[in-house]
């Protein structure tokens, strides 16, 4: 029993996100809510097709971080909006330059292999 009570005590313990995480799932949540809405879908339907309960899928309207990915997928396949998650992170520009900085090509010298000034 033991085990037990501390599974249940690390369940209980708050995520911490940085602030700036926290408002980007906020808006996600959001986002995800209003296209649940433009649907004219209630939440009861749109959980049913994910699979999920409903007090699940307000959770994620919430933007829970303790919401698994999974979940959050779930519904936007359960709104036709599942193509949409590839959009995530298709124009990394950071990393683009990141990498592009590293691939600065240095410039050398032609080799003489013949031994003749070129």
């Amino acid at each position: 029993m033991h085990i037990m009570s501390i599974i249940s005590d690390i369940m209980k313990q708050t995520l911490v996100l940085p602030v700036s995480t926290k408002k980007v799932l906020s808006v996600f949540g959001e986002q995800i809510k209003l296209a649940r809405l433009r649907r004219n879908l209630n939440a009861e339907v749109v959980a049913e097709r994910a699979g999920i309960s409903r007090s699940t899928l307000w959770q994620i309207e919430k933007g829970n971080p303790r919401v698994a990915f999974g979940g959050y997928f779930m519904v936007l396949f359960a709104l036709g909006l599942e193509q949409d998650i590839l959009l995530v992170a298709k124009d990394d520009d950071l990393g683009r330059k990141l990498q592009d900085a590293h691939l600065i090509a240095r410039k050398r010298a032609q080799k003489n292999t013949r031994g003749k000034p070129l």
